[in-house]
C-alpha cells in the first residue's frame, strides 16, 4: 500500500493499515457482511443529505453528515474485501 502524505492521509486510511496487518477470515467476512445502518441513521443521512442539497446544513450537520460519509466508506470497503474473500474462485485460478 503506498503511503499517503499527511495532507491526504484520513481516519479511513489510516484504519485500513491497521487492518491490513491481519487476514481476514471466511468468518468475520459474513459478519461484516451483516453491518447495515439502523433505520434512524438511514432517516438521519437523507434529512441531512436533503439539507445540504438545499444550502442549509449549519456546521455541526456539516460534520456529522461527513462522518456518516467517511463511516460508510470504510464500511464498503471492508465489505467489498469480505466479498472478495467469500467470492468462490474457479478452478486453477489464484486468489492474491
Amino acid at each position: 500500500m503506498a503511503t499517503k502524505t499527511a495532507a491526504s492521509l484520513t481516519d479511513a486510511d489510516l484504519f485500513l493499515r491497521l487492518w491490513e496487518r491481519q487476514k481476514l477470515t471466511p468468518t468475520l467476512a459474513r459478519h461484516l457482511l451483516k453491518l447495515d445502518w439502523s433505520a434512524e441513521d438511514e432517516s438521519r443521512m437523507q434529512e441531512l443529505s436533503a439539507k445540504n442539497r438545499g444550502g442549509q446544513l449549519d456546521e455541526l450537520e456539516g460534520r456529522e453528515l461527513e462522518t456518516y460519509v467517511r463511516v460508510g466508506l470504510l464500511l464498503s470497503v471492508l465489505q467489498s474485501r469480505a466479498r472478495k474473500l467469500l467470492k468462490p474462485t474457479k478452478p486453477g485460478s489464484v486468489r492474491g
